[in-house]
């Protein structure tokens, strides 16, 4: 066990971090003296763990899931990470292979500055070494992201998932150079689009609902959403811009008509994938007002900041509905506070909803 003092870059301040390396039961700190290598290098990477992917919180994270209790491990974090961020066109589930043509570490370069690296689309596969080296000296120069794995590694199916990680921890945080060269665009097909709004079936004549436009990957660009009613005829729907990190929209709409409908969502006057959403209205909606709700959530005092509390929601009396859960902070926001709502397996009429409150303060 090693205990090293390092800097606390926020606070100019020092703090001792524990360090467990049980190699072979006989290491001290000695070993690192005298440059056994394998020592050292555990040091190293428990040092990248600890604050280059355990710590910071990263751009279009959910802050509440990593304070639950069997949250994600820091490699599956960062895993979670660049898959939303890269966006769906490329497949990376791993830390090795799925690196190997180089075509992932370009759309990551465009991912984190839209127009940085435009052409990784048109890229082939056996052209990996090529692809690779152009994507990490882009990001080297204009992202200033350190070449800590060369091309022929990452291009090589054996390359080390330890070091790649290392690597890739530095994108969350790398941050655009003023004299970057970009191509301004935008990307429409990495717009995701979810909620009880585009469903298929749930929607109900005359009750309110909505759903959310995920545009964290998808560059810079307006978000329109239009309602076709069974009859042919659109409508504006509701767009409102949520002050987030994920740079997501809640859109809201009211069907006044039974039957067949079309949610049609533009990014940047482009269809986004999936649309139009086919979605079925049905009659009118049950009685909110018999609605029953209870649980510690709703109760007026005994909340804390960060700690996630519960209520339970009963729609037995109230007929057919959506549930749709909203908790306003003290600043008038709702964005701040992330919601779960989850309905009851057994019974489809109760629902448990959670959330975690970000600030101190009246909440409603």
């Amino acid at each position: 066990m090693f205990s090293i003092i390092t800097e606390n870059a926020k606070s100019d301040t020092t703090e001792p971090i524990s360090i467990d390396l049980p190699i072979d039961g006989q290491t001290d700190s000695i070993d690192i003296v005298d440059g056994k290598v394998k020592l050292i290098c555990g040091v190293m990477w428990t040092l990248v763990l600890h604050y280059s992917i355990s710590m910071p919180m990263w751009e279009g994270e959910d802050e509440s899931m990593y304070k639950e209790k069997g949250g994600p491990t820091p490699k599956q974090r960062l895993l979670k990470w660049i898959q939303n961020k890269a966006g769906p066109d490329v497949p990376i589930n791993n830390f090795s292979t799925d690196w190997n043509d180089g075509r992932a570490i370009g759309a990551l370069v465009d991912a984190c500055a839209p127009g940085l690296c435009p052409d990784w689309e048109r890229w082939k596969p056996e052209d990996r070494l090529k692809n690779a080296t152009e994507a990490m000296k882009i990001a080297e120069q204009f992202l200033s992201v350190a070449q800590l794995v060369a091309p022929e590694e990452m291009t090589n199916p054996k390359v080390d998932e330890l070091s790649m990680m290392t690597y890739l921890a530095q994108f969350p945080k790398a941050k655009l150079k003023d004299n970057a060269p970009t191509r301004p665009r935008h990307n429409p097909k990495r717009v995701r689009c979810y909620g009880p709004g585009v469903q298929p079936t749930g929607v109900n004549m005359g009750a309110k609902t909505s759903f959310t436009v995920d545009t964290f990957s998808a560059g810079q660009g307006d978000v329109q959403v239009f309602l076709q009613d069974p009859s042919g005829k659109q409508t504006p729907v509701e767009v409102k811009a949520n002050d987030d990190p994920g740079k997501t929209y809640t859109c809201s709409y009211t069907a006044k008509l039974e039957g067949p409908h079309k949610v049609i969502v533009k990014f940047s006057g482009v269809e986004v994938p999936k649309s139009p959403f086919d979605v079925e209205v049905k009659g009118v909606a049950g009685d909110a007002s018999k609605v029953k709700c209870d649980g510690p959530g709703i109760r007026p005092t005994g909340l804390k900041v960060g700690t996630p509390t519960t209520f339970d929601i009963d729609t037995k009396e109230a007929g057919v509905g959506q549930v749709d859960v909203q908790v306003i902070d003290p600043k008038g926001k709702s964005s701040s506070v992330p919601i779960r709502v989850r309905q009851n397996d057994e019974d489809p009429t109760k629902f448990k909803c959670e959330y975690a409150p970000q600030l101190e303060g009246p909440h409603k």
